[in-house]
């Protein structure tokens, strides 16, 4: 019997339950020019890898930096965002120079050669408004 109720805990009490990050969020859509960087010290400061915002990054993670005038339409911190492309659902950790306008740069960890090859490219994005601040 204990075995039998191990066995159940395992396969159902450990499930979990992932957001719909879809259905959480008012999605709108915006064209955007699109760079990418890298965390290393020639492109960014003294600490590569500690965003604007103080998050840390690591290779391997999906973020963006988005040009501040971004932020007042609400690409803000932890806002999901997809991405002409490129796969999957990139974070906004990071914001640019108040130089940039209309414009993101996609983090791609270490990797410059793939960052040169991405370049420069204006792409169409979509942006999560949480729904709960949304008017």
């Amino acid at each position: 019997m204990r075995l039998l109720v191990l066995f159940l805990i395992v396969i159902f009490g450990c499930k979990k339950t992932e957001p719909n990050i879809e259905a959480d969020y008012i999605w709108d859509s915006l064209y955007v020019t699109a760079t990418a960087y890298n965390a290393v010290i020639e492109q960014t400061d003294s600490n590569p890898s500690i965003t604007a915002f103080g998050d840390s990054l690591k290779p391997g993670l999906k973020c963006v930096a988005v040009s501040r005038d971004l932020l007042r339409l609400g690409l803000r911190h932890n806002i999901p965002i997809k991405i002409e492309g490129l796969e999957g659902i990139y974070i906004v950790n990071d914001k640019m120079h108040s130089r940039w306008i209309k414009s993101i740069d996609v983090y791609m960890g270490e990797d410059i050669k793939a960052a040169k090859q991405w370049g420069r490219k204006r792409v169409c994005i979509d942006y999560g408004i949480p729904k709960e601040n949304y008017n």
